[in-house]
């Protein structure tokens, strides 16, 4: 059964943080809200988790999955950036946009595109998944919740532990969420390439 926690949208309780926080690095799969839409996220070498996403959201090997990262910095240690891209994800971030790239060493392979060695990076505009972020002191494994069955992502916390209350071990209620996912932008040829349109405004990329 997963815990629920009810966090302020501007000022997250520190205890309910350290409380989720503990949870993720003892091997659990979170609910949290972005600035997209909801995601679920796990420690980034934690295999049961990405098992897990895997299973509730019905992913194959070639989905991209998602490192949420507090900033810039902690991004650049997970992906290689050529002076013209830095520059232009730098201009974006943060804010809604998810973008793949090729993935350094420090990226577990089961996480990677398995062909182009590539993964999805992104820096949150959000307080409470900075919050998160902050307390965890690495980026989080995250891939948007959106359900097989679902059009869109479910908005509300109270939901999400409804239908998926047996398979998660905590969810943050920080008010309602967006149903737009992020824009996904692939540079991994240097120039951009949108693989999707969504929360941020794709323009500046074409």
């Amino acid at each position: 059964m997963a815990k629920y926690f009810d966090v302020h949208p501007d000022n997250p309780q520190r205890r309910s943080i350290d409380q989720v926080v503990g949870i993720i690095r003892d091997g659990g799969l979170i609910a949290y809200p972005t600035d997209s839409c909801f995601a679920l996220g796990c420690q980034l070498g934690n295999k049961d988790g990405i098992d897990r996403i895997r299973a509730i959201r019905h992913l194959d090997d070639r989905h991209h999955f998602t490192l949420v990262c507090r900033d810039f910095a902690q991004l650049g240690q997970f992906v290689h950036i050529g002076n013209a891209v830095f520059r232009a994800i730098k201009a974006s971030t943060p804010g809604s946009y998810t973008f793949i790239l090729p993935a350094t060493k420090e990226v577990p392979r089961r996480l990677l595109h398995p062909k182009k060695k590539t993964v999805g990076v992104r820096i949150p505009d959000h307080v409470v998944a900075q919050a998160l972020l902050a307390e965890l002191g690495e980026p989080m494994l995250s891939s948007t919740l959106l359900l097989p069955d679902h059009e869109e992502p479910l908005t509300q916390g109270w939901e999400i532990k409804d239908e998926l209350d047996n398979v998660l071990d905590a969810v943050i209620d920080s008010g309602d969420c967006g149903t737009e996912p992020t824009t996904v932008v692939d540079f991994s040829d240097d120039e951009p390439v949108i693989v999707r349109r969504g929360a941020g405004d794709p323009s500046r990329f074409e």
